[in-house]
């Protein structure tokens, strides 16, 4: 017996198969009108680019050395003076001490929760359980939140986008898992909203949401088949929707974005190689050239990309002690970062795009009987630089041991109301609507961008 589906079944049948594109993941059908739109776009656009450190770096071994507190504290490694006077990082960083004016360091962070998940560095607030308060649907992240207030990017480029590698420890990755309870995924502004994700080693394994070229090219057919075909059935636009979906991916400017072999090879050398973490992390491979996808993402027009770098947790019951982990990765962290900056300001970008580096929280004063810290949720250090902060700051001061603020303690929250700000986006008037349609601010308790960084 023959089967007849009705024009209705054949459309749902044929939009779940093109669903599978990979574009689901990233973009979603319902979304590729908005991002093909074109909505005009002032010449230089604003960008965040947030590095990720999984897992909380040490703030001692990094941007807030105690030479003068005892050796429990201030660990093995020296301190050494900046560029900018006054100011010593970790002797271990001496290619960022040299250009120390260029970006600005937040070390009184105070806000986070003691729980290892990048939903606190995404969102600037905690979520998943009960106590958290969180609104149905969870707590979108920054990027979904500019996605919806600003749209595409210059001339319809894709707003949002994680080009963070694929973590085997899921709430490292940018998709709202948690340690417990439920996940805060895709947020209240909804699956257009969350970021489009990348996968592989961004390299010639690069990998759109789980699709290689060879599949690419095999859903393009499929694709092909359906057009010839549309005549049979009403897809209610799916066609429109898939096919501007097809040529974010295989042309223009997203693909070249992508593509690092269009960079220079002096310039890939110049970022350097990938350094693999040890696996019992969970975290992210130290990877340079990640962050030049980065670059050239923002270049393309992207408004927000998330990258991670590294795997943080240096309590010492994994691989090594943190004098040896210090040793290990930290040399390969401040290249890269280094270089990252240096050609965000050679390229004219870094005064339009702001970049933060950070954790989910920092690293106990006192090293432990193995020889490493543990979390440390009190104070945190912060690299923040670009779209309009100034370079060669220090705000706030901790206490001798690195504990907490002695001073201006600075709350997550102003964090992003600073990103906000950079992106153009009034945080006294802005607001989202959640599931239950209650308008909400952008940001709790009036906290406003932290005024030492302009």
């Amino acid at each position: 017996m023959r089967c007849f589906l009705s024009t209705a079944e054949l459309s749902r049948r044929q939009f779940l198969q093109l669903s599978s594109l990979g574009v689901a993941g990233g973009i979603s059908l319902g979304r590729i009108p908005e991002v093909a739109a074109g909505i005009p776009q002032v010449s230089k656009q604003q960008s965040v680019v947030m590095i990720y450190l999984p897992g909380g770096p040490t703030q001692f071994e990094t941007f807030d050395p105690k030479p003068a507190a005892p050796g429990e504290i201030r660990g093995s490694f020296a301190a050494i003076p900046s560029r900018v006077p006054g100011v010593q990082f970790c002797e271990l960083l001496p290619e960022l001490s040299t250009i120390a004016d260029k970006f600005s360091i937040v070390r009184t962070l105070v806000g986070m929760e003691n729980r290892h998940e990048s939903f606190q560095c995404y969102t600037g607030r905690a979520g998943g359980r009960t106590e958290d308060g969180e609104p149905a649907g969870g707590w979108p992240s920054f990027g979904s939140i500019v996605s919806q207030l600003l749209g595409p990017g210059r001339e319809g480029m894709i707003p949002y986008v994680d080009a963070a590698p694929k973590m085997s420890y899921s709430p490292y990755n940018n998709n709202g898992s948690h340690l417990q309870g439920n996940p805060s995924w895709p947020g209240f502004t909804g699956y257009k909203h969350v970021p489009f994700a990348l996968e592989g080693e961004v390299k010639s394994d690069l990998i759109l949401n789980g699709i290689d070229l060879n599949r690419f090219n095999e859903r393009r057919a499929l694709l092909d088949t359906v057009k010839q075909n549309q005549l049979s059935f009403t897809a209610d636009g799916i066609d429109n929707f898939q096919e501007q979906a097809f040529q974010m991916l295989s042309s223009g400017r997203f693909a070249a974005a992508m593509d690092l072999e269009q960079e220079p090879q002096s310039i890939r050398d110049r970022y350097g190689k990938l350094q693999k973490t040890d696996p019992s992390f969970g975290g992210a491979p130290q990877s340079p050239q990640h962050l030049l996808l980065a670059r050239r993402l923002v270049e393309s027009g992207v408004r927000c990309v998330s990258v991670a770098f590294g795997a943080w947790d240096w309590h010492a019951n994994r691989e090594g002690s943190i004098e040896y982990l210090s040793r290990k990765y930290l040399p390969v962290f401040d290249h890269a970062l280094a270089v990252f900056l240096q050609d965000l300001e050679e390229r004219g970008l870094l005064e339009q795009t702001t970049v933060i580096v950070w954790g989910e929280f920092g690293r106990t004063p006192r090293i432990n009987a193995k020889g490493g810290r543990d979390h440390w949720p009190g104070t945190q250090s912060v690299l923040v630089a670009g779209g309009g902060i100034q370079g060669g700051r220090i705000v706030g001061q901790t206490d001798r041991v690195g504990g907490v603020p002695l001073d201006r303690p600075v709350h997550v929250q102003e964090i992003f109301a600073s990103l906000y700000q950079n992106l153009g986006i009034d945080i006294a008037t802005a607001q989202i609507t959640d599931l239950s349609g209650r308008p909400r601010f952008l940001i709790d308790d009036d906290k406003q961008p932290i005024r030492e960084l302009y």
